[in-house]
C-alpha cells in the first residue's frame, strides 16, 4: 500500500511539472507581432515610459510630464512580464499611418503653467529619455539638452525643450521592419526660467523601403549588442580567463588526486603491517565524520532550495540558447523566472524532504514550510519595501494590485501545491542515508587548528577562484540588467557557468579534504558556505559597479540596485552552496569507501 502510494505521488508530480513547463514553454514563447499593413492603415505607436538614462528603474508613465495627451488615454494591456519589466504601454497621440509620410504636422499647442515648465527642466537636467514602441519595435528620444558651452557657473545654463520628433520608418512590402525617432535640435523651447509659455509640439513621418526581411528585423539589435571587435574582445577574454582558471584547476586537481593515492597506499599498508598502529589524518575521523550536522532541517531546505534554483537556471538557458529572450521580447524573460520557479518548486519540496528524512528527521512537515519560506521569504519581504519605495516615487516599478494577486495566485496555486506534493513523494521515497562508515556513540574533540584553517579565511579562499571565472562577464551581465545595453551572447554566458559550476565543485572538494586531513569532521556546513561565497563576492562586486562602473544615484535606484542584487546573490549562494555541498558528499563517501575502517 505504502509502495502504491509512493508510485501515484512520484506520477501525479511528473505530470503535473510536464503539463505546466508545457505551459510556460507556450506562453513564454510568444513571437513578434506579424502584422501585415496597406497603404494608410493605423499601425499602434505605444508611449512606454520616461525617466533619467542612468536609473534605468526610475521610470514613470510617459504623461506623467505634461506632454500633449489625448482627452482619453487608452492603455495597452499587458502580460504579467511586461508589467514586471515596468512597461506600461498607452496609445500616443502621433499617428504613424503605413507609408503615409508627414512633414511638420502640428500635435498640439500646449499653453504650459509654471509648474509645467519646472517638471520639463527637471527632467532636462536629470538627462530624461522616453521610450515608444511602433508595431512591437522600439524606439527611444531624449525630452531635451542643457547648453553647457562657455558657461562655468550652473546657474548660467540654458535648458531646452524638444518639441518636434522626426520619425524615419522602413519597410518591406505590407510590413513594418525598423523605425528610429529623432529629435530636431532646432525646434526647442527655453525652459530655463519659471514662466507660462505657449509650445507648438510637432512631428513629421518619412517612409524609406528596404530589403530587410520581416524574420530579420530583430537582428538590428542584437548586431548592436555585439560588434565585431567587441565579440572579438569579448570571447578572447573569456576564453583567456577560463583557461586561466582551469588550468589552475587541473594543477590542484592533480596535487590532490597524488596526495589522496599516498594516502591509501599509507592506510593500506599501516593494514597489512601493524593493526594496532595508531591511525592519523582523514582516516582517523572514520568514525565521526558522517555524524549528521547541526541544525539539519535547516542545512536539508539549504539543499533543497538550492537544487530548484540550479533547475531554475538550467532551464533559462535552454529558452535562452533555442532563441525566446531575444531583444526586445518584452517580458518574456520575468515571464520565465517566475512560471519555472513555481513549477521547480516540486523539486526543492522531494529534495528537502528526502535528504532530510536521510538524516533521520522527523518533523518534514516543518522543513518543507522551511523550504518554502528560504529563498521566498526574505524575496517577498524585499519586494514589499522596494515596491513601497516606487508607489511613494510614483514609478512604473511599482506593481499594482492585480499583477501582486496574480503573483500570489501563481504561488497558492502552483508554487505551494508542488512544494508538498514534492515533499509527500520525497518522504514517501526515503531511503538510508548511504554512510560507507558506522558512527561512534560520542563524538571526538575536534584538535585547535590555525586561524587560516577557519571558516571565514576559507570562505574566501573558496570564492576568490569561481569568482575569478566570471567577473569579466559580469560586467556585461551588469551593464544590460541595470543598463541600456543589449545581451545577446547566451553561448558565452552558458560555458561560462558551466566552468563556474566545475571550479565551486573542485575548490569545495579541495577544501574538505584539508579539513578532513586536519581532523576537522565538522564539514557538512563549511562545504556548503564554502560553495556559496561566490554569491558574496559577487555582491562584493555591486558595490564596486554601482560607485565605479556606473552613473547611477538617487534612494531610489540606489535601493532597488543593492536590495535585488542581495536577493540575486542569495540565489546564488544557496546554488552553489548545493553545487559544493553535493560535491564534497560525493568525496567523502568515496574516499571513506576506499579503505577499510574498523
Amino acid at each position: 500500500m505504502r509502495d502504491r502510494r509512493k508510485v501515484m505521488a512520484l506520477t501525479n508530480l511528473r505530470s503535473s511539472i510536464g503539463l505546466l513547463i508545457g505551459f510556460a514553454i507556450t506562453s513564454v514563447l510568444s513571437s513578434a507581432s506579424d502584422h501585415k499593413f496597406k497603404v494608410g492603415d493605423p499601425v499602434p505607436l505605444y508611449a512606454n515610459k520616461v525617466g533619467p538614462f542612468h536609473n534605468p528603474s526610475e521610470t514613470y508613465r510617459y504623461f506623467d510630464l505634461p506632454f500633449c495627451s489625448p482627452e482619453h488615454i487608452n492603455e495597452k494591456s499587458e502580460a504579467l512580464g511586461e508589467v514586471l519589466n515596468g512597461d506600461r504601454l498607452v496609445e500616443a497621440p502621433y499617428k504613424l499611418d503605413f507609408r503615409v509620410d508627414l512633414d511638420s504636422k502640428s500635435v498640439c499647442k500646449k499653453k504650459l503653467l509654471k509648474e509645467d515648465v519646472a517638471k520639463f527642466r527637471s527632467a532636462v537636467t536629470k538627462d530624461y529619455y522616453f521610450q515608444m514602441y511602433y508595431d512591437d519595435l522600439p524606439l527611444w528620444g531624449f525630452v531635451g539638452k542643457v547648453e553647457r558651452e562657455g558657461k562655468t557657473d550652473a546657474s548660467e545654463y540654458k535648458y531646452f525643450l524638444y518639441r518636434h520628433i522626426h520619425f524615419e520608418v522602413q519597410y518591406n512590402g505590407n510590413r513594418v521592419i525598423e523605425v528610429s525617432a529623432r529629435t530636431d535640435t532646432d525646434a526647442v523651447a527655453d525652459v530655463t526660467v519659471d514662466k507660462e509659455m505657449e509650445v507648438e509640439f510637432l512631428y513629421s513621418v518619412k517612409w524609406k523601403e528596404t530589403a530587410i526581411q520581416f524574420e530579420r528585423r530583430m537582428e538590428k539589435y542584437s548586431q548592436a549588442s555585439a560588434l565585431p571587435h567587441h565579440l572579438e574582445i569579448h570571447w578572447f577574454s573569456i576564453i583567456n580567463s577560463c583557461v586561466t582558471v582551469l588550468l589552475l584547476t587541473g594543477f590542484l586537481a592533480t596535487i590532490l588526486m597524488r596526495v589522496l593515492k599516498n594516502d591509501f597506499v599509507k592506510y593500506a599498508h599501516d593494514e597489512e603491517s601493524a593493526e594496532e598502529q595508531e591511525e592519523t589524518g582523514w582516516k582517523y575521523i572514520h568514525g565521526d565524520v558522517f555524524r549528521y550536522p547541526k541544525n539539519k532541517s535547516l542545512l536539508a531546505a539549504c539543499v533543497g532550495s538550492g537544487t530548484q534554483l540550479f533547475a531554475l537556471a538550467i532551464f533559462i538557458f535552454i529558452l535562452a540558447l533555442v532563441g525566446v529572450f531575444y531583444p526586445y521580447n518584452r517580458g518574456a524573460l520575468f515571464t520565465a523566472l517566475v512560471v519555472i520557479y513555481a513549477l521547480t518548486s516540486g523539486i526543492a519540496g522531494y529534495v528537502a524532504t528526502n535528504f532530510y528524512c536521510q538524516l533521520e528527521g522527523t518533523n518534514w512537515v516543518r522543513n518543507l514550510i522551511l523550504t518554502g519560506c528560504l529563498f521566498c521569504g526574505p524575496l517577498f519581504l524585499t519586494f514589499c519595501f522596494l515596491n513601497t519605495v516606487a508607489i511613494i516615487y510614483s514609478a512604473t516599478a511599482a506593481l499594482p494590485f492585480g499583477t501582486i494577486l496574480v503573483i500570489l495566485l501563481i504561488w497558492t496555486l502552483v508554487t505551494f501545491p508542488l512544494l508538498v506534493l514534492g515533499g509527500i513523494a520525497g518522504k514517501n521515497s526515503k531511503v538510508e542515508f548511504q554512510a560507507p562508515t558506522r558512527t561512534t556513540k560520542y563524538p571526538r574533540e575536534i584538535p585547535p587548528l590555525p586561524w587560516y584553517r577557519g571558516p571565514v579565511p576559507q570562505m574566501v579562499m573558496a570564492g576568490f577562484l569561481p569568482f575569478s571565472a566570471i567577473y569579466i562577464e559580469l560586467y556585461y551581465i551588469f551593464a544590460s540588467v541595470w543598463g541600456h545595453r543589449i545581451y545577446t551572447i547566451y553561448s558565452i554566458l552558458f560555458i561560462v557557468f558551466i566552468i563556474l559550476i566545475i571550479v565551486t565543485a573542485f575548490i569545495t572538494v579541495s577544501l574538505t579534504y584539508f579539513q578532513l586531513a586536519a581532523e576537522d569532521h565538522e564539514w557538512w556546513w563549511r562545504a556548503f558556505l564554502c560553495g556559496g561565497s561566490t554569491g558574496l563576492f559577487i555582491y562584493g562586486y555591486c558595490w564596486y559597479y554601482y560607485y565605479a562602473r556606473s552613473d547611477m544615484s538617487g534612494f531610489m535606484q540606489t535601493s532597488f540596485f543593492f536590495g535585488y542584487m542581495a536577493c540575486v546573490c542569495y540565489g546564488f549562494f544557496l546554488m552553489l552552496g548545493t553545487v559544493g555541498f553535493r560535491a564534497a558528499l560525493l568525496f567523502v563517501r568515496h574516499i571513506y569507501r576506499s579503505i577499510k575502517c574498523e
